[in-house]
């Protein structure tokens, strides 16, 4: 926030310098340049009136954007909770049965290799 308003402050007082620089060097009458004078200060106030509408905005959509932010991070994860323990229930029933397949496995390599060193026992 402290950079933003250093930033508007820069450009005002550049501005500034500015006008009062292009004004003291520029041939004119007093009529004409206060008539210059008063039009610029009028459009550089329309200028930080847009520039303080602006800001109001782009802070309330921040502040909207970042309410919808947080809500839809919410909804995602309850939605992945859910997800996963719809999941560990599915794959549950299956996994007894993988273990006895893996353990059925296990007793038939065994025999296998009984039988492998048996026969070469017997040669």
């Amino acid at each position: 926030m402290a950079r933003g308003k250093s930033l508007i402050l820069g450009i005002m007082v550049g501005g500034l310098v500015g006008a009062t620089a292009t004004l003291l060097s520029t041939p004119a009458s007093g009529k004409e340049l206060r008539s210059k004078v008063k039009s610029q200060s009028l459009e550089w106030k329309e200028l930080l009136e847009n520039l303080k509408i602006d800001g109001l905005r782009l802070k309330n959509q921040i502040a909207a954007t970042s309410k919808e932010g947080v809500n839809l991070i919410k909804d995602l994860t309850q939605e992945m909770k859910s997800s996963v323990t719809e999941w560990k229930q599915s794959v549950e029933p299956h996994q007894e049965n993988i273990h006895q397949y893996l353990e059925q496995i296990e007793t038939s390599l065994k025999d296998l290799e009984e039988k492998v060193n048996a026969n070469k026992k017997k040669a």
